[in-house]
Protein backbone atom coordinates (compact mmCIF):
# COMPACT_ATOMS: atom_id res chain seq x y z
CA UNK A 1 0.00 0.00 0.00
CA UNK A 2 1.41 3.62 -0.66
CA UNK A 3 1.32 6.23 1.75
CA UNK A 4 1.70 10.07 1.23
CA UNK A 5 3.14 12.84 2.88
CA UNK A 6 3.04 16.56 2.08
CA UNK A 7 6.18 18.91 3.55
CA UNK A 8 7.37 22.15 1.88
CA UNK A 9 11.17 22.05 2.62
CA UNK A 10 13.17 25.30 2.17
CA UNK A 11 16.71 24.75 3.60
CA UNK A 12 19.28 25.03 0.62
CA UNK A 13 21.80 22.62 2.75
CA UNK A 14 23.20 19.37 3.00
CA UNK A 15 22.22 16.81 5.66
CA UNK A 16 26.23 16.36 5.56
CA UNK A 17 27.92 19.49 5.94
CA UNK A 18 31.12 17.63 4.64
CA UNK A 19 29.50 16.29 1.38
CA UNK A 20 30.13 17.88 -1.75
CA UNK A 21 27.91 18.37 -5.04
CA UNK A 22 30.12 19.39 -8.60
CA UNK A 23 27.92 20.81 -10.36
CA UNK A 24 28.47 23.35 -13.14
CA UNK A 25 25.87 25.95 -13.91
CA UNK A 26 26.22 25.24 -17.74
CA UNK A 27 25.68 21.18 -17.52
CA UNK A 28 24.16 20.87 -14.08
CA UNK A 29 25.23 16.88 -14.45
CA UNK A 30 28.43 16.85 -14.74
CA UNK A 31 31.03 15.96 -12.34
CA UNK A 32 34.73 14.64 -11.92
CA UNK A 33 37.06 12.80 -9.55
CA UNK A 34 39.76 14.56 -7.89
CA UNK A 35 43.33 13.29 -9.66
CA UNK A 36 44.83 10.45 -7.82
CA UNK A 37 47.50 12.63 -6.84
CA UNK A 38 44.72 14.93 -5.06
CA UNK A 39 43.25 11.42 -3.23
CA UNK A 40 45.55 12.03 -0.33
CA UNK A 41 43.61 14.81 1.29
CA UNK A 42 39.86 14.38 0.61
CA UNK A 43 38.63 18.10 -0.33
CA UNK A 44 35.33 19.34 1.41
CA UNK A 45 33.07 22.34 0.27
CA UNK A 46 33.71 23.55 3.58
CA UNK A 47 34.77 27.27 3.40
CA UNK A 48 37.00 27.41 6.76
CA UNK A 49 36.29 30.08 9.19
CA UNK A 50 39.57 32.17 9.70
CA UNK A 51 38.20 33.12 13.52
CA UNK A 52 39.10 28.62 13.54
CA UNK A 53 42.54 30.09 11.68
CA UNK A 54 45.27 32.00 13.63
CA UNK A 55 46.24 34.23 11.03
CA UNK A 56 43.92 36.21 9.05
CA UNK A 57 42.58 35.59 5.13
CA UNK A 58 44.06 37.06 2.29
CA UNK A 59 41.78 38.41 -0.19
CA UNK A 60 43.49 39.55 -3.80
CA UNK A 61 41.62 42.79 -5.30
CA UNK A 62 42.54 42.93 -8.72
CA UNK A 63 40.29 45.32 -10.24
CA UNK A 64 39.57 48.60 -8.96
CA UNK A 65 36.77 48.56 -5.80
CA UNK A 66 35.38 51.28 -4.48
CA UNK A 67 36.75 52.31 -0.69
CA UNK A 68 33.79 51.01 1.21
CA UNK A 69 33.90 47.72 -0.30
CA UNK A 70 37.79 47.96 0.88
CA UNK A 71 37.24 48.98 4.54
CA UNK A 72 35.01 45.96 5.14
CA UNK A 73 37.31 43.60 3.82
CA UNK A 74 39.90 44.93 5.69
CA UNK A 75 37.89 44.75 8.99
CA UNK A 76 38.16 41.22 8.29
CA UNK A 77 41.39 39.93 6.04
CA UNK A 78 44.32 40.94 4.99
CA UNK A 79 43.89 42.71 1.32
CA UNK A 80 46.05 43.00 -1.58
CA UNK A 81 45.25 45.39 -4.10
CA UNK A 82 47.07 44.62 -7.32
CA UNK A 83 45.57 45.52 -10.46
CA UNK A 84 46.34 44.91 -14.26
CA UNK A 85 47.85 41.46 -13.64
CA UNK A 86 49.01 39.38 -16.33
CA UNK A 87 47.17 35.91 -16.35
CA UNK A 88 50.62 34.91 -15.26
CA UNK A 89 51.08 37.32 -12.48
CA UNK A 90 47.48 36.23 -11.33
CA UNK A 91 48.63 32.11 -11.17
CA UNK A 92 51.85 33.44 -9.57
CA UNK A 93 50.18 35.57 -6.54
CA UNK A 94 46.85 33.39 -6.58
CA UNK A 95 48.65 30.16 -4.06
CA UNK A 96 48.88 32.89 -1.28
CA UNK A 97 45.12 33.91 -0.84
CA UNK A 98 41.96 32.53 0.01
CA UNK A 99 39.92 34.59 -2.01
CA UNK A 100 40.07 36.71 -5.15
CA UNK A 101 37.89 39.73 -6.61
CA UNK A 102 37.68 40.72 -9.82
CA UNK A 103 35.25 43.17 -11.83
CA UNK A 104 35.01 41.77 -15.93
CA UNK A 105 38.68 42.73 -17.13
CA UNK A 106 40.20 39.64 -15.37
CA UNK A 107 39.81 36.22 -16.57
CA UNK A 108 39.75 33.50 -14.06
CA UNK A 109 40.49 30.68 -16.17
CA UNK A 110 40.80 26.55 -15.26
CA UNK A 111 44.89 27.92 -14.77
CA UNK A 112 44.09 30.18 -11.70
CA UNK A 113 42.50 27.77 -10.05
CA UNK A 114 44.88 24.97 -10.84
CA UNK A 115 47.83 27.26 -9.77
CA UNK A 116 46.18 27.97 -6.14
CA UNK A 117 46.72 24.33 -5.09
CA UNK A 118 43.76 24.49 -3.06
CA UNK A 119 43.90 27.38 -1.14
CA UNK A 120 41.47 29.47 -3.42
CA UNK A 121 38.05 28.88 -1.67
CA UNK A 122 36.19 32.17 -2.83
CA UNK A 123 35.66 33.99 -6.31
CA UNK A 124 33.98 37.13 -5.94
CA UNK A 125 32.78 38.79 -8.89
CA UNK A 126 31.96 42.66 -8.45
CA UNK A 127 28.93 42.94 -11.06
CA UNK A 128 26.17 40.51 -12.53
CA UNK A 129 27.85 38.65 -15.56
CA UNK A 130 30.39 35.49 -14.91
CA UNK A 131 31.21 34.87 -18.23
CA UNK A 132 35.12 35.45 -17.33
CA UNK A 133 34.92 32.94 -14.83
CA UNK A 134 35.47 28.95 -15.16
CA UNK A 135 32.59 28.27 -13.19
CA UNK A 136 33.26 24.41 -14.24
CA UNK A 137 36.60 24.54 -13.09
CA UNK A 138 35.55 26.49 -9.79
CA UNK A 139 33.49 23.78 -8.52
CA UNK A 140 35.69 21.33 -9.39
CA UNK A 141 38.34 22.79 -7.08
CA UNK A 142 35.89 23.55 -4.07
CA UNK A 143 35.75 27.11 -4.68
CA UNK A 144 32.70 28.97 -4.34
CA UNK A 145 31.70 31.67 -6.83
CA UNK A 146 29.71 34.61 -5.56
CA UNK A 147 28.36 38.08 -7.18
CA UNK A 148 27.01 41.44 -6.94
CA UNK A 149 23.40 41.34 -8.62
CA UNK A 150 21.47 43.66 -6.88
CA UNK A 151 23.42 47.24 -6.85
CA UNK A 152 23.20 48.41 -9.79
CA UNK A 153 19.11 48.08 -10.12
CA UNK A 154 18.90 51.39 -9.51
CA UNK A 155 21.34 52.74 -11.86
CA UNK A 156 20.30 51.12 -14.59
CA UNK A 157 16.54 51.70 -14.63
CA UNK A 158 17.94 55.43 -14.02
CA UNK A 159 19.52 54.81 -17.84
CA UNK A 160 16.75 53.18 -18.82
CA UNK A 161 14.46 56.31 -18.06
CA UNK A 162 17.41 58.87 -19.31
CA UNK A 163 17.32 56.84 -22.64
CA UNK A 164 13.66 56.95 -23.02
CA UNK A 165 13.42 60.63 -22.24
CA UNK A 166 16.34 61.94 -24.49
CA UNK A 167 14.85 59.89 -27.23
CA UNK A 168 11.53 61.24 -27.41
CA UNK A 169 12.86 64.78 -27.32
CA UNK A 170 15.61 64.35 -29.88
CA UNK A 171 18.64 65.53 -26.94
CA UNK A 172 21.51 63.46 -28.72
CA UNK A 173 20.23 64.75 -32.37
CA UNK A 174 19.58 68.23 -31.42
CA UNK A 175 23.16 68.64 -29.34
CA UNK A 176 25.25 67.27 -31.66
CA UNK A 177 23.16 69.62 -34.36
CA UNK A 178 23.71 72.79 -32.29
CA UNK A 179 27.43 72.12 -31.87
CA UNK A 180 27.63 71.83 -35.32
CA UNK A 181 26.61 75.31 -35.72
CA UNK A 182 23.06 75.01 -36.84
CA UNK A 183 19.76 76.08 -35.24
CA UNK A 184 17.09 72.58 -36.46
CA UNK A 185 13.91 73.56 -34.48
CA UNK A 186 11.93 72.11 -36.95
CA UNK A 187 13.92 68.90 -37.70
CA UNK A 188 13.75 68.14 -33.52
CA UNK A 189 10.22 67.71 -32.92
CA UNK A 190 9.78 65.40 -30.25
CA UNK A 191 7.05 63.04 -28.79
CA UNK A 192 5.19 63.92 -25.38
CA UNK A 193 5.06 60.57 -23.05
CA UNK A 194 2.00 61.77 -20.88
CA UNK A 195 -0.84 58.91 -21.90
CA UNK A 196 1.54 56.64 -23.99
CA UNK A 197 1.87 52.99 -23.65
CA UNK A 198 5.19 51.26 -22.12
CA UNK A 199 5.83 47.70 -22.49
CA UNK A 200 8.20 46.48 -20.57
CA UNK A 201 9.48 43.00 -21.49
CA UNK A 202 11.04 41.68 -18.59
CA UNK A 203 9.45 42.62 -14.97
CA UNK A 204 12.23 42.20 -12.66
CA UNK A 205 14.18 44.36 -10.39
CA UNK A 206 15.44 46.78 -13.16
CA UNK A 207 11.91 46.41 -15.13
CA UNK A 208 9.90 47.10 -12.16
CA UNK A 209 11.71 50.27 -11.14
CA UNK A 210 11.52 51.42 -14.77
CA UNK A 211 7.87 51.10 -14.49
CA UNK A 212 7.37 52.91 -11.30
CA UNK A 213 9.23 55.69 -13.20
CA UNK A 214 7.19 55.46 -16.17
CA UNK A 215 4.24 55.72 -13.93
CA UNK A 216 5.25 58.94 -12.72
CA UNK A 217 5.88 60.40 -16.64
CA UNK A 218 2.40 59.65 -16.80
CA UNK A 219 2.64 56.89 -18.96
CA UNK A 220 0.24 53.99 -19.35
CA UNK A 221 2.82 50.88 -18.17
CA UNK A 222 2.07 47.26 -19.40
CA UNK A 223 4.34 44.17 -18.72
CA UNK A 224 5.24 40.76 -20.00
CA UNK A 225 7.26 38.36 -17.66
CA UNK A 226 5.79 34.99 -17.22
CA UNK A 227 6.96 34.74 -13.56
CA UNK A 228 6.03 38.02 -12.44
CA UNK A 229 3.30 37.93 -9.66
CA UNK A 230 0.24 39.52 -11.20
CA UNK A 231 0.15 40.96 -7.60
CA UNK A 232 3.08 42.93 -7.72
CA UNK A 233 2.44 44.42 -10.83
CA UNK A 234 -1.05 45.15 -9.72
CA UNK A 235 0.60 47.13 -6.73
CA UNK A 236 2.14 49.86 -9.24
CA UNK A 237 -0.22 50.23 -11.51
CA UNK A 238 1.01 47.37 -13.85
CA UNK A 239 -1.07 45.31 -16.21
CA UNK A 240 0.71 41.70 -17.30
CA UNK A 241 0.03 40.90 -20.99
CA UNK A 242 1.12 38.34 -23.25
CA UNK A 243 4.29 39.03 -25.33
CA UNK A 244 2.72 39.61 -28.52
CA UNK A 245 -0.36 41.91 -27.24
CA UNK A 246 3.00 43.27 -25.64
CA UNK A 247 4.27 43.88 -28.85
CA UNK A 248 1.00 45.42 -31.01
CA UNK A 249 -0.34 47.83 -28.01
CA UNK A 250 3.23 49.42 -27.07
CA UNK A 251 3.93 53.22 -28.45
CA UNK A 252 7.50 52.54 -26.56
CA UNK A 253 9.09 49.03 -25.33
CA UNK A 254 11.94 49.07 -22.47
CA UNK A 255 13.64 45.67 -23.03
CA UNK A 256 15.21 44.09 -19.37
CA UNK A 257 15.40 40.43 -19.69
CA UNK A 258 18.14 38.09 -19.56
CA UNK A 259 20.27 36.98 -22.80
CA UNK A 260 18.84 33.19 -23.10
CA UNK A 261 18.69 30.75 -25.75
CA UNK A 262 14.81 31.37 -25.42
CA UNK A 263 15.39 35.82 -26.02
CA UNK A 264 18.48 35.54 -28.45
CA UNK A 265 17.21 37.78 -31.36
CA UNK A 266 13.86 37.41 -29.60
CA UNK A 267 13.38 41.03 -31.34
CA UNK A 268 13.58 40.25 -35.05
CA UNK A 269 11.99 40.50 -38.46
CA UNK A 270 8.80 38.39 -37.68
CA UNK A 271 8.34 40.59 -34.13
CA UNK A 272 9.11 43.77 -35.45
CA UNK A 273 6.17 42.81 -38.55
CA UNK A 274 3.91 42.69 -34.80
CA UNK A 275 4.84 46.15 -33.47
CA UNK A 276 2.67 49.26 -34.14
CA UNK A 277 4.09 51.83 -36.91
CA UNK A 278 5.98 54.33 -34.77
CA UNK A 279 6.83 51.95 -31.90
CA UNK A 280 10.09 53.57 -30.03
CA UNK A 281 12.76 50.90 -28.08
CA UNK A 282 15.12 51.38 -25.42
CA UNK A 283 17.87 48.79 -24.60
CA UNK A 284 19.59 49.03 -21.47
CA UNK A 285 19.28 44.98 -20.87
CA UNK A 286 21.73 42.29 -23.13
CA UNK A 287 22.63 43.46 -27.05
CA UNK A 288 21.76 40.14 -28.29
CA UNK A 289 18.23 40.39 -27.44
CA UNK A 290 17.85 42.09 -30.46
CA UNK A 291 18.50 41.43 -34.35
CA UNK A 292 20.38 44.45 -35.13
CA UNK A 293 20.28 44.04 -38.87
CA UNK A 294 16.51 43.52 -38.37
CA UNK A 295 16.14 46.70 -36.38
CA UNK A 296 18.19 48.77 -38.92
CA UNK A 297 15.29 47.48 -41.75
CA UNK A 298 12.83 48.31 -39.47
CA UNK A 299 13.92 52.16 -38.68
CA UNK A 300 14.34 52.40 -42.59
CA UNK A 301 10.86 51.46 -42.84
CA UNK A 302 9.41 53.33 -40.09
CA UNK A 303 7.93 50.49 -38.16
CA UNK A 304 10.85 51.48 -35.69
CA UNK A 305 10.63 55.42 -35.02
CA UNK A 306 13.51 55.73 -32.84
CA UNK A 307 15.94 53.33 -30.44
CA UNK A 308 18.23 54.18 -27.60
CA UNK A 309 20.54 51.72 -26.67
CA UNK A 310 23.21 51.19 -23.89
CA UNK A 311 23.52 47.56 -25.13
CA UNK A 312 24.73 45.77 -28.40
CA UNK A 313 25.83 42.24 -29.85
CA UNK A 314 29.49 43.37 -29.53
CA UNK A 315 30.99 45.42 -27.41
CA UNK A 316 32.35 47.86 -28.47
CA UNK A 317 30.57 48.22 -32.10
CA UNK A 318 32.80 47.80 -34.58
CA UNK A 319 33.44 50.97 -36.89
CA UNK A 320 30.93 51.62 -39.24
CA UNK A 321 28.44 50.22 -37.50
CA UNK A 322 25.19 50.92 -39.27
CA UNK A 323 23.02 50.87 -36.22
CA UNK A 324 25.31 52.92 -34.09
CA UNK A 325 25.31 55.34 -37.25
CA UNK A 326 21.62 55.61 -37.95
CA UNK A 327 20.42 59.31 -37.57
CA UNK A 328 17.43 58.10 -34.95
CA UNK A 329 19.30 56.07 -32.84
CA UNK A 330 20.70 57.12 -29.71
CA UNK A 331 23.61 54.79 -28.32
CA UNK A 332 25.58 54.91 -25.05
CA UNK A 333 28.59 52.27 -24.22
CA UNK A 334 26.80 50.27 -22.07
CA UNK A 335 26.67 52.90 -19.21
CA UNK A 336 23.82 50.98 -17.25
CA UNK A 337 25.53 50.49 -13.94
CA UNK A 338 27.82 53.35 -14.57
CA UNK A 339 27.23 55.84 -11.58
CA UNK A 340 29.54 56.51 -8.15
CA UNK A 341 26.91 55.54 -6.07
CA UNK A 342 26.33 51.65 -8.14
CA UNK A 343 29.84 51.46 -8.40
CA UNK A 344 30.13 51.59 -4.26
CA UNK A 345 27.02 49.34 -3.73
CA UNK A 346 28.57 46.76 -6.27
CA UNK A 347 31.73 47.16 -3.79
CA UNK A 348 30.31 47.00 -0.58
CA UNK A 349 27.60 44.02 -1.79
CA UNK A 350 30.67 41.99 -3.07
CA UNK A 351 32.39 42.10 0.18
CA UNK A 352 29.90 41.71 2.51
CA UNK A 353 29.66 38.12 0.04
CA UNK A 354 33.36 37.39 -0.03
CA UNK A 355 33.49 37.73 3.99
CA UNK A 356 30.34 36.35 4.48
CA UNK A 357 32.07 33.24 2.28
CA UNK A 358 35.11 33.13 4.20
CA UNK A 359 33.39 33.24 7.29
CA UNK A 360 31.28 29.35 6.12
CA UNK A 361 28.50 31.16 5.20
CA UNK A 362 26.12 30.15 2.42
CA UNK A 363 25.93 33.19 -0.06
CA UNK A 364 22.26 33.59 -1.48
CA UNK A 365 24.25 35.26 -4.20
CA UNK A 366 26.50 31.93 -5.03
CA UNK A 367 26.36 31.19 -8.78
CA UNK A 368 28.22 27.47 -8.60
CA UNK A 369 27.52 24.88 -5.99
CA UNK A 370 29.56 23.05 -3.35
CA UNK A 371 30.42 19.29 -4.27
CA UNK A 372 29.37 16.02 -3.08
CA UNK A 373 30.82 12.80 -3.37
CA UNK A 374 30.95 11.66 -7.01
CA UNK A 375 29.11 7.61 -6.37
CA UNK A 376 26.04 10.19 -4.63
CA UNK A 377 26.06 12.20 -7.55
CA UNK A 378 26.43 9.18 -9.91
CA UNK A 379 23.15 7.71 -8.37
CA UNK A 380 21.20 10.69 -8.98
CA UNK A 381 22.52 11.61 -12.12
CA UNK A 382 19.59 9.84 -14.34
CA UNK A 383 17.09 11.49 -12.08
CA UNK A 384 18.53 14.98 -11.73
CA UNK A 385 18.50 15.28 -15.34
CA UNK A 386 15.07 14.36 -15.06
CA UNK A 387 13.95 16.47 -12.50
CA UNK A 388 15.47 19.82 -14.31
CA UNK A 389 13.86 18.32 -18.18
CA UNK A 390 10.27 18.08 -15.66
CA UNK A 391 10.86 21.80 -14.63
CA UNK A 392 11.44 22.64 -18.48
CA UNK A 393 8.63 20.85 -20.02
CA UNK A 394 6.03 22.37 -17.58
CA UNK A 395 7.11 26.01 -17.37
CA UNK A 396 7.23 25.96 -21.61
CA UNK A 397 3.03 24.60 -21.26
CA UNK A 398 2.66 27.85 -19.31
CA UNK A 399 0.80 30.42 -21.53
CA UNK A 400 2.25 34.03 -20.94
CA UNK A 401 0.53 36.67 -18.39
CA UNK A 402 -0.63 34.51 -15.48
CA UNK A 403 2.56 33.75 -13.97
CA UNK A 404 4.14 31.11 -12.29
CA UNK A 405 3.34 31.14 -8.84
CA UNK A 406 2.69 27.38 -6.71
CA UNK A 407 4.53 24.16 -8.00
CA UNK A 408 4.11 20.77 -6.73
CA UNK A 409 6.44 18.32 -7.17
CA UNK A 410 5.45 14.78 -6.06
CA UNK A 411 8.12 11.81 -5.71
CA UNK A 412 7.15 8.53 -5.94
CA UNK A 413 9.92 5.71 -4.31
CA UNK A 414 10.18 2.89 -2.52
CA UNK A 415 13.06 4.38 0.20
CA UNK A 416 12.11 5.67 3.59
CA UNK A 417 12.06 9.31 3.55
CA UNK A 418 15.35 9.63 5.79
CA UNK A 419 17.21 7.49 2.58
CA UNK A 420 15.99 10.31 0.08
CA UNK A 421 17.21 13.95 -0.02
CA UNK A 422 14.85 15.23 -2.36
CA UNK A 423 16.76 18.92 -1.82
CA UNK A 424 18.80 18.37 -5.35
CA UNK A 425 16.27 17.45 -7.50
CA UNK A 426 13.97 20.47 -6.21
CA UNK A 427 16.84 22.32 -6.89
CA UNK A 428 17.09 21.31 -10.62
CA UNK A 429 13.38 21.37 -11.08
CA UNK A 430 13.57 24.64 -10.12
CA UNK A 431 16.55 25.63 -12.75
CA UNK A 432 14.42 24.24 -15.32
CA UNK A 433 11.34 25.98 -14.07
CA UNK A 434 13.71 29.66 -14.00
CA UNK A 435 16.69 29.14 -16.39
CA UNK A 436 15.23 29.08 -19.63
CA UNK A 437 13.66 32.96 -19.17
CA UNK A 438 16.44 34.14 -16.47
CA UNK A 439 20.15 34.90 -16.70
CA UNK A 440 20.37 33.61 -12.95
CA UNK A 441 22.44 30.01 -13.01
CA UNK A 442 20.12 28.04 -10.06
CA UNK A 443 21.83 25.24 -8.39
CA UNK A 444 21.75 23.77 -5.02
CA UNK A 445 22.70 26.39 -3.14
CA UNK A 446 20.46 29.08 -4.55
CA UNK A 447 17.29 27.05 -5.64
CA UNK A 448 14.92 28.45 -2.80
CA UNK A 449 16.46 31.90 -2.26
CA UNK A 450 15.95 32.17 -6.08
CA UNK A 451 12.18 31.12 -6.08
CA UNK A 452 11.14 33.20 -3.15
CA UNK A 453 12.39 35.91 -4.35
CA UNK A 454 10.61 35.47 -8.02
CA UNK A 455 7.23 34.79 -6.15
CA UNK A 456 7.62 30.94 -6.52
CA UNK A 457 6.14 28.65 -4.08
CA UNK A 458 7.50 24.66 -4.29
CA UNK A 459 5.53 22.13 -2.49
CA UNK A 460 7.07 18.36 -2.28
CA UNK A 461 4.71 15.54 -1.73
CA UNK A 462 6.38 11.69 -1.31
CA UNK A 463 4.37 8.17 -1.73
CA UNK A 464 6.05 5.45 0.12
CA UNK A 465 6.12 2.44 -2.44
CA UNK A 466 5.84 -1.19 -1.81
CA UNK A 467 8.75 -3.04 -2.96
CA UNK A 468 12.55 -2.77 -3.40
CA UNK A 469 14.50 0.44 -2.30
CA UNK A 470 17.21 -0.42 -4.65
CA UNK A 471 16.61 2.67 -7.27
CA UNK A 472 16.06 6.50 -5.45
CA UNK A 473 12.59 6.68 -6.81
CA UNK A 474 9.86 5.54 -9.32
CA UNK A 475 8.86 8.71 -10.72
CA UNK A 476 8.89 12.39 -10.25
CA UNK A 477 5.67 14.53 -10.88
CA UNK A 478 5.39 18.45 -11.79
CA UNK A 479 2.36 20.55 -11.10
CA UNK A 480 1.48 23.98 -11.93
CA UNK A 481 -1.66 25.35 -10.43
CA UNK A 482 -3.57 28.54 -11.10
CA UNK A 483 -2.71 29.26 -14.50
CA UNK A 484 -3.64 28.79 -18.68
CA UNK A 485 -1.32 26.05 -21.07
CA UNK A 486 -0.54 26.87 -24.29
CA UNK A 487 -1.17 22.56 -24.46
CA UNK A 488 -5.16 22.60 -23.09
CA UNK A 489 -4.17 18.25 -22.80
CA UNK A 490 -1.75 19.39 -20.26
CA UNK A 491 -4.26 20.14 -17.37
CA UNK A 492 -5.03 17.13 -15.65
CA UNK A 493 -8.31 16.91 -14.33
CA UNK A 494 -7.99 19.02 -10.77
CA UNK A 495 -7.08 21.55 -13.29
CA UNK A 496 -3.37 22.17 -13.30
CA UNK A 497 -0.33 21.49 -15.77
CA UNK A 498 0.61 18.24 -14.95
CA UNK A 499 3.85 16.32 -16.51
CA UNK A 500 5.39 13.24 -15.10
CA UNK A 501 8.54 11.36 -15.91
CA UNK A 502 10.44 7.99 -15.13
CA UNK A 503 13.98 6.94 -15.47
CA UNK A 504 14.21 3.56 -17.47
CA UNK A 505 17.92 2.26 -18.16
CA UNK A 506 19.51 5.24 -17.42
CA UNK A 507 17.38 7.46 -19.71
CA UNK A 508 14.50 10.28 -18.61
CA UNK A 509 11.18 9.55 -20.20
CA UNK A 510 8.08 11.08 -19.82
CA UNK A 511 5.38 9.55 -19.16
CA UNK A 512 2.51 11.21 -18.09
CA UNK A 513 0.71 14.95 -19.61
CA UNK A 514 -2.34 15.81 -18.02
CA UNK A 515 -4.52 13.24 -17.78
CA UNK A 516 -2.97 11.35 -21.17
CA UNK A 517 -0.18 8.09 -20.61
CA UNK A 518 2.71 8.42 -23.26
CA UNK A 519 6.10 7.32 -22.96
CA UNK A 520 8.77 9.39 -24.85
CA UNK A 521 12.55 9.59 -24.03
CA UNK A 522 13.33 13.12 -22.97
CA UNK A 523 16.37 13.73 -25.41
CA UNK A 524 16.56 16.60 -27.88
CA UNK A 525 12.96 18.14 -28.22
CA UNK A 526 9.19 17.02 -28.43
CA UNK A 527 6.25 17.89 -30.20
CA UNK A 528 3.20 17.07 -28.48
CA UNK A 529 -0.11 16.45 -30.59
CA UNK A 530 -3.78 16.25 -29.37
CA UNK A 531 -5.63 14.41 -31.98
CA UNK A 532 -8.67 12.44 -32.85
CA UNK A 533 -7.38 8.70 -32.68
CA UNK A 534 -7.82 7.53 -35.99
CA UNK A 535 -5.29 5.08 -38.17
CA UNK A 536 -2.45 6.63 -40.23
CA UNK A 537 -1.88 9.53 -38.34
CA UNK A 538 1.80 8.41 -36.98
CA UNK A 539 3.01 7.86 -40.55
CA UNK A 540 1.22 11.25 -41.82
CA UNK A 541 2.80 13.61 -38.77
CA UNK A 542 6.64 11.13 -39.59
CA UNK A 543 6.36 12.16 -43.34
CA UNK A 544 5.95 15.72 -42.47
CA UNK A 545 8.71 15.84 -40.72
CA UNK A 546 10.76 13.27 -42.72
CA UNK A 547 10.44 15.26 -45.54
CA UNK A 548 12.73 18.03 -43.98
CA UNK A 549 15.47 15.88 -42.59
CA UNK A 550 13.80 15.78 -38.79
CA UNK A 551 14.88 12.63 -37.50
CA UNK A 552 12.41 11.43 -35.15
CA UNK A 553 13.87 9.44 -32.14
CA UNK A 554 11.02 8.11 -30.44
CA UNK A 555 6.87 8.71 -30.96
CA UNK A 556 4.02 7.21 -27.86
CA UNK A 557 0.58 7.66 -28.33
CA UNK A 558 -1.60 8.00 -25.42
CA UNK A 559 -5.76 7.71 -25.64
CA UNK A 560 -8.81 7.67 -23.63
CA UNK A 561 -10.54 5.21 -25.69
CA UNK A 562 -10.01 3.73 -29.24
CA UNK A 563 -11.30 6.48 -31.80
CA UNK A 564 -11.33 8.63 -29.31
CA UNK A 565 -9.27 11.79 -27.85
CA UNK A 566 -5.95 10.97 -27.86
CA UNK A 567 -2.46 12.49 -27.17
CA UNK A 568 0.66 12.07 -29.63
CA UNK A 569 3.94 12.68 -28.06
CA UNK A 570 6.71 12.55 -30.79
CA UNK A 571 10.61 13.00 -29.90
CA UNK A 572 12.97 15.13 -32.69
CA UNK A 573 16.65 15.69 -33.13
CA UNK A 574 15.94 18.71 -34.35
CA UNK A 575 13.96 21.86 -34.26
CA UNK A 576 11.76 21.94 -37.35
CA UNK A 577 10.62 24.68 -39.48
CA UNK A 578 7.70 27.26 -38.68
CA UNK A 579 6.50 25.55 -42.01
CA UNK A 580 6.81 22.10 -41.09
CA UNK A 581 5.25 22.83 -37.69
CA UNK A 582 2.28 24.97 -39.52
CA UNK A 583 1.83 21.72 -41.36
CA UNK A 584 1.09 19.56 -38.55
CA UNK A 585 -1.37 21.88 -37.41
CA UNK A 586 -3.07 22.20 -40.25
CA UNK A 587 -3.35 18.45 -40.26
CA UNK A 588 -7.80 18.20 -39.94
CA UNK A 589 -7.33 15.61 -36.98
CA UNK A 590 -4.93 17.66 -35.34
CA UNK A 591 -6.83 19.72 -32.99
CA UNK A 592 -3.64 21.42 -30.90
CA UNK A 593 -0.01 21.09 -30.95
CA UNK A 594 2.90 22.36 -29.21
CA UNK A 595 6.80 22.17 -29.72
CA UNK A 596 9.24 22.12 -26.66
CA UNK A 597 12.63 22.39 -26.57
CA UNK A 598 14.96 20.83 -24.35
Amino acid sequence: MATSASQTLRSPFLRNPTSSLSLSSKNPLAFSLPSRRRLAAPRLVVVFSAARLDAKPTVLVAEKLGEAGLDLLKEFANVDCSYNLSPEELCTKISLCDALIVRSGTKVSREVFESSGGRLKVVGRAGVGIDNVDLGAATEFGCLVVNAPTANTVAAAEHGIALLTAMARNVAQADASVKAGKWQRNKYVGVSLVGKTLAVMGFGKVGSEVARRAKGLGMHVIAHDPYAPADRARAIGVELVSFDEALATADFISLHMPLTAATNKVLNDETFAKMKKGVRIVNVARGGVIDEDALVKALDSGIVAQAALDVFTVEPPPQGNKLVLHERVTATPHLGASTMEAQEGVAIEIAEAVVGALKGELAATAVNAPMVPAEVLAELKPYVELAEKLGRLAVQLVAGGSGVKNVKVSYASARAPDDLDTRLLRAMITKGLIEPISSVFVNLVNADFTAKQRGLRITEERTILDGSPESPLDSIQVQIANVESKFASAISDSGEIKVEGRVKDGVPHLTRVGSFEVDVSLEGSIILCRQVDQPGMIGLVGSILGEENVNVSFMSVGRIAPRKQAVMAIGVDDQPSKQSLKRIGDVPAIEEFVFLKL
